[in-house]
């Protein structure tokens, strides 16, 4: 699955640098898989459009929600995906989060809320903004299934393309914020029973903290 070539599609295109990225799937071979992309930036309100026009308020970008319709068999490849994304964009790591369906019985309404946010399905603006730019067709179909049966996201910050290069102290990482592939840790398979997180740390630290002698 091309999630890198997708991730920096959209770092090119957009022009304005990534916080985060989330990755969302249902447990379901060759189902949509949506790509979440969380933006730094503000837009100007003006009350008039001229450039010597002083900006009345300041706007979040939206988050950018993309719909992959590669085919894939295996969670484990969605794994790898993740991964290699992860680290040739110099994250830090790579979060997957195992999450249980929301229509269970006894499930917090908050569940349900992460559920709609994982997929980029947000039902209502925060203070009159529109939080998330979708164009994922499938959503809606997607946080239904996943709310029966479970789903899973990935989570990590980019150093390439993103706000994190000039606070990253890892000594991974070229002068560009990126690592040469291929990843090399090995995935550890999900088992989508319950509520699991699985971390893959890429990062070593460039300058260790000694310990004090008394």
């Amino acid at each position: 699955m091309q999630i890198l070539e997708r991730i920096e599609d959209q770092i090119n295109a957009s022009g304005y640098p990534l916080v985060g990225i989330t990755l969302a799937a249902v447990p379901c071979p060759d189902t949509p898989v949506i790509l979440t992309l969380h933006w730094h930036g503000f837009f100007k309100q003006k009350l008039v459009e001229l450039d010597e026009a002083e900006p009345v308020a300041f706007t979040s970008i939206p988050s950018s929600s993309l719909q992959l319709n590669e085919r894939w068999s295996d969670l484990v490849a969605l794994d790898c995906a993740a991964m290699d994304a992860g680290w040739e964009l110099g994250a830090w790591d790579v979060a997957r989060a195992e999450r249980p369906g929301c229509l269970r019985p006894g499930a917090a309404s908050m569940e349900a809320m992460e559920c709609l946010q994982a997929f980029g399905t947000y039902p209502h603006p925060v203070n009159g903004s529109q939080v998330a730019v979708s164009e994922a067709p499938d959503a809606e179909e997607l946080v239904e299934l996943a709310a029966a049966r479970g789903y899973l996201t990935w989570t990590f910050r980019p150093v390439r393309g993103g706000i994190w290069k000039e606070f990253a102290d890892d000594a991974t990482l070229s002068e560009e914020g990126r690592r040469a592939p291929p990843c090399p840790h090995a995935p550890l398979p999900p088992t989508c029973l319950g509520k699991r997180k699985t971390i893959y740390r890429f990062g070593i630290p460039r300058h260790r903290t000694l310990p004090v002698l008394r």
